[in-house]
């Protein structure tokens, strides 16, 4: 079939980071913000945790949004419901000085430039464990504006997590695409390399590779972004 959808992932791919030290900050950033409204860290961060942890086994019968806020107010307390717009504050304002621990590329606002050029739709095929706000901030670290893209993956929108195949499927559906016209460019062998058994063509970009398994990556295209740039001209 023909490839109609190039589905970018974010961290490593879109946008270089750490993972740990974006996690570092990400958690002293939000524990300052919530210590004066009586939140200890302790619970603040075993909460995100234990919501996180509930999302990465989500079946797709809820919403990751309504899964991660149940499990984070059996640890936080409940008292996190009425607190909401307290968090919202936190990803407008706070969550954004996490950019300063994220890398940049000006390669990724090229890659995406050259998809619409040759008429592809972008997706962001990002691991929704945040709400689209903070989803839609990282990309702007990125140097990409969230309206050049169709769709970005959010907790608001996904029942899966990464690499569970029904995110994949769950994101074809919504789009109204087969798997066979979408290709799936990430850095984490065993977060993106599995949309492959659905059907989909694959791009392994090395530049911020994660390879936990230390698997042979010969058996998918690969290369920094330069080859990513050729492997996007060549497909059919």
């Amino acid at each position: 079939m023909q490839t109609k959808y190039i589905f970018f992932d974010m961290d490593g791919t879109l946008l270089p980071m750490d993972a740990m030290v974006f996690a570092r900050t990400y958690f002293k950033l939000l524990t300052k913000k919530m210590l004066p409204h009586g939140y200890e860290p302790e619970d603040l961060i075993n909460g995100v945790n234990a919501g996180i942890t509930a999302m990465q086994t989500n079946d797709g019968t809820r919403r990751n949004q309504e899964i991660f806020w149940e499990h984070f107010a059996k640890v936080a307390g409940e008292r996190v419901f009425d607190d909401r717009a307290l968090f919202d504050d936190f990803y407008a304002v706070d969550f954004q000085r996490i950019s300063s621990s994220c890398g940049y590329t000006p390669e990724a606002k090229r890659a995406i430039a050259l998809c619409k050029e040759l008429g592809y739709h972008v997706v962001v095929a990002t691991e929704p464990i945040f709400p689209l706000s903070a989803m839609e901030s990282r990309l702007r670290w990125a140097g990409v504006d969230p309206a050049e893209v169709e769709f970005v993956t959010s907790y608001e929108t996904s029942g899966y997590c990464k690499p569970d195949l029904g995110y994949y499927r769950e994101l074809t559906e919504r789009l109204g695409v087969a798997p066979e016209e979408c290709v799936m460019i990430g850095n984490d062998v065993g977060e993106d390399m599995p949309a492959e058994e659905l059907g989909m063509k694959v791009f392994l970009l090395t530049d911020c590779l994660i390879n936990k398994e230390h698997a042979d990556i010969s058996r998918w295209e690969h290369g920094g972004y330069s080859s990513l740039r050729n492997f996007i001209r060549e497909l059919g």
